[in-house]
């Protein structure tokens, strides 16, 4: 039965577009959210401002409950790294990685892997400090050019590991929240999809870049430093950089496993690095360790919150697209306008697994161009259920697509107003708008064959 479509599936369709346009534009999309969760609930309500402005915040709260988890365990990985940095704990946990990197072609993958994996567990912008610092002028003075050593940086870490987001899980949290799915199937979908995506590109990337890295004169007129190593390292600092990463890798294998997902595997993570966070400070600081290690957290949720306090209100809006969210925050009986709106659409125009994919993530890349990647999370999550559902379609494959054309795009690949971008050509000293041109073919060229690869998984 096709739902009947009233007033506030109009506006909501009105504002649904109003933000497309907008992230088209790279203009902000916070005040058109909230301002369209407003409306509706104006409507919803009969025009009872004192209910709609007490359901507007409801929107933030919803959401804002939903999405707290992953801003926490974040927040705790950010916070353990800071942590680190202040023992000098984190130059030695990746500088015996420096030995590998002598020949440049091979430097080029090994510099990207090892991205991806601090990327997957410390969050890209971290990640990309930590190891682009340390390794990248290692690799430069090896002979790679400092644009492949970005190129690999920033499509293995902002690009694969974001997109995917397998370890910390926040991309498939808001996703799947969307969708109105379970996790579980955004992760093992996104895990699949951000990999084909991932391989694809730096093997194109590769081709694009192998004259240069076969001439090795990456080191030519490169204003990189190498870091320095300090004069000595406690025992402690020794001891925390090998227990870190052997203890992370423990947990991975151990949530593999017995096949811990969704909130327990975040509460897990977090937890371990919480407690790194107190051991941190107490090996490190001593007395001062009361203070130091809230100087930490602190921190670290400064930077979490920095990237999600614009996503809340956003995922508010898109979360009146399903049913079950739409009833918490406008109350009892309200319809999940996105899902009445794709089932109408469904109804109207058949269409087929092929054009919808492509829909998705064609959506997804536009929504990536506001320079988040994460703002766009919640439009393709209801888009995936809201088109999916009706046409019987794989819904978390669908909701994964979309996922990855978004945050691979938009966290930091493509968009040269990207933070994450900005900073992996920061730390290479390259051009960001020439590291966006140059990564245009192989991302485009991944995220293709990751569609077609959903379309056969679907």
């Amino acid at each position: 039965m096709v739902p009947e479509i009233g007033p506030t599936h109009w506006a909501f369709l009105i504002f649904v577009i109003a933000v497309v346009i907008a992230m088209i534009l790279r203009r902000g999309v916070v005040l058109l959210a909230a301002l369209g969760t407003f409306v509706i609930a104006m409507i919803f309500t009969g025009g009872d401002l004192v209910s709609s402005l007490q359901k507007l915040f409801g929107s933030f709260m919803e959401a804002g409950t939903g999405l707290f988890d992953i801003m926490l365990v974040i927040a705790m990985m950010v916070g353990m790294l800071k942590t680190m940095e202040s023992m000098g704990s984190d130059y030695l946990m990746v500088a015996p990685i420096k030995k590998l990197l002598q020949n440049p072609t091979s430097a080029f993958f090994i510099l990207g892997v090892i991205m991806y994996v601090c990327a997957l567990f410390f969050w890209p912008t971290p990640a990309t400090a930590l190891v682009g610092v340390i390794l990248v002028p290692v690799a430069v003075k090896a002979g790679m050019p400092a644009m492949a050593a970005a190129m690999t940086v920033n499509i293995l870490g902002h690009g694969m590991a974001l997109s995917g987001d397998m370890v910390l899980q926040g991309a498939p949290a808001i996703t799947s929240g969307a969708a109105d799915v379970p996790i579980e199937g955004v992760l093992s979908s996104g895990a699949i999809l951000s990999i084909t995506a991932g391989v694809v590109a730096i093997i194109i990337a590769f081709f694009m870049v192998r004259k240069e890295l076969a001439e090795g004169k990456g080191a030519e007129d490169s204003p990189l430093v190498e870091a320095q190593p300090r004069d000595s390292y406690s025992g402690g600092a020794r001891f925390i950089s090998i227990a870190i990463p052997v203890v992370f890798i423990v947990l991975v294998v151990f949530m593999a496993a017995t096949g811990i997902r969704g909130g327990a595997a975040t509460s897990l993570l977090g937890g371990t690095a919480a407690f790194f966070i107190l051991l941190g400070s107490l090996i490190s600081h001593g007395q001062q360790a009361l203070e130091k290690a809230g100087e930490y957290i602190r921190e670290g949720l400064m930077f979490s919150i920095k990237i999600f306090a614009v996503v809340i209100p956003i995922a508010g809006f898109f979360y009146l697209g399903a049913p079950g969210p739409a009833e918490a925050i406008l109350g009892e009986g309200a319809p999940g306008l996105l899902f009445d709106l794709g089932e109408a659409f469904a109804a109207a125009i058949p269409v087929t697994e092929i054009p919808v994919a492509f829909g998705v993530m064609i959506m997804g890349v536009i929504t990536g161009l506001d320079g988040s990647g994460f703002s766009g999370l919640p439009l393709v999550g209801s888009m995936a259920r809201a088109l999916g559902g009706p046409l019987g379609i794989e819904v978390s494959t669908l909701a994964a697509l979309g996922q990855v054309g978004s945050v691979f795009s938009g966290g930091g690949t493509l968009t040269a107003w990207a933070f994450g971008l900005v900073a992996t050509a920061g730390v290479a000293g390259v051009s960001p708008l020439e590291l966006a041109r140059k990564n245009f073919i192989p991302v485009a060229s991944g995220l293709f064959v990751a569609t077609i690869l959903a379309i056969i998984m679907m």
